[in-house]
């Protein structure tokens, strides 16, 4: 039975987490929101210090990458990697989303290699940052339309296509590539390769200037006869029309929970902000008032707080459920659905009851609320979201409802 409690043993954790965001991700949050593409080098001696913690057994994910397999020999009720990852992902996004997501070797292409590795492949890639390249130029939302092909040759697999909107692309030792093996054999032919910086064929094209996580770099790649171990494909390199796209839909039943932190924690430092900015013009808050009996602006924080609290419930459920070894898709993105959408609009809603303070740069209210946008987009679409979750209720296939 889940305890809504954040557990004893992560509690250092959290305090370590918003320690962090506090002292180093706020203070320097508007900077590298101006300097775009600018590598913020506060982060390196936090890297090193996850490192460390990590090799020793002691990390238990601080940052986006923290996702890892439950062993064969876990029972009970437990709170593992994927709570601890997001409680810690909570905290770091108080303080700021774009310095979470360019974070040194915690990208989302590690928590893919974490969730579907081979041990060799653990071994072989550990201590590298690993970026996740999905998103085609012809096909956003739908990862089953990638065209990115795979041919075994020898000892290699070709890799041709090309990616956008590849977080931290530039600054990642390692790409992992979503590709198909076959376009005739659907979403089972769809494989995911590490492809390492420097390989003959990779090339970068572009950073894309963006609305808002500017601290972090998003990049566009092109692949042209790119030759990639076989050793680096990622799952089973059979096509497997039973299982279909199960093998690589694996990591987003872990890593959308951690979008869906990214959001809680960005709304929560919106309201705590308005709440402070209207208390001090002076409105009283009561929650244990009716809302038509007090101010309007009021009433209308804590419908927005009542919003997040669901929001934050849900992401907690999904991210226990996955240390359990429950199945959790539908809860994966119902949590990453709530977020996302509850994110953008308390962010907007929190600049509206600011007014002024909350439109201009003496506040990141601003800056928060181009930042949230990205939650409502990233790791799968508010559509693609609620058309999972209908397709999970409803016991339809992805055939059967588009």
């Amino acid at each position: 039975m889940i305890n809504l409690e954040t557990p004893k043993k992560f509690r250092m954790l959290v305090e370590q987490a918003h320690r962090v965001a506090e002292e180093i991700f706020r203070p320097n949050s508007r900077r590298y929101d101006r300097a775009e593409h600018q590598y913020p080098k506060e982060l390196d001696m936090l890297g090193a210090l996850l490192d460390g913690m990590n090799a020793s057994g002691s990390g238990e994910g601080a940052g986006a990458a923290g996702v890892r397999r439950s062993g064969d020999g876990d029972t009970g009720n437990r709170n593992g990697s994927n709570l601890a990852t997001v409680l810690g992902t909570i905290e770091l996004c108080w303080g700021d989303v774009g310095f979470l997501l360019t974070m040194p070797r915690q990208g989302l292409g590690n928590a893919a290699i974490a969730s579907v590795a081979t041990d060799e492949q653990l071994e072989r890639f550990k201590g590298k940052w690993a970026a996740m390249a999905i998103t085609e130029p012809h096909c956003g939302s739908d990862s089953a339309a990638i065209r990115t092909t795979a041919r075994l040759d020898g000892d290699h697999y070709v890799l041709n296509g090309d990616k956008i909107f590849v977080t931290a692309g530039e600054r990642a030792d390692l790409i992992v590539v979503w590709a198909t093996l076959d376009r005739n054999a659907g979403r089972a032919a769809i494989k995911s390769f590490v492809v390492e910086k420097g390989t003959p064929g990779l090339e970068l094209v572009r950073l894309e200037h963006k609305l808002g996580i500017r601290a972090s770099d998003t990049a566009q790649f092109a692949l042209r006869d790119c030759r990639v171990p076989k050793e680096n494909l990622l799952g089973d390199p059979e096509i497997r029309t039973d299982k279909g796209f199960a093998g690589v839909m694996q990591t987003f039943d872990n890593t959308r929970p951690l979008v869906a932190a990214m959001g809680v924690g960005l709304a929560r430092a919106c309201l705590e902000q308005t709440r402070q900015l209207l208390q001090q013009a002076g409105v009283d808050l009561d929650p244990d008032r009716p809302a038509y009996a007090q101010h309007a602006a009021a009433a209308e924080l804590l419908r927005l707080e009542a919003d997040f609290e669901a929001a934050r419930l849900l992401t907690l459920q999904a991210a226990w459920m996955a240390d359990n070894r429950k199945p959790n898709s539908l809860q994966a993105s119902m949590a990453k659905a709530k977020a996302g959408r509850s994110c953008v609009e308390i962010a907007l809603k929190c600049v509206e009851l600011c007014g002024a303070l909350g439109y201009a740069e003496t506040e990141l209210l601003e800056k928060w609320a181009r930042d949230a946008k990205i939650i409502d987009i990233f790791e799968g679409t508010q559509q693609i979201q609620q058309l999972i979750v209908a397709r999970r209720l409803l016991g339809k296939t992805s055939a059967e409802l588009k």
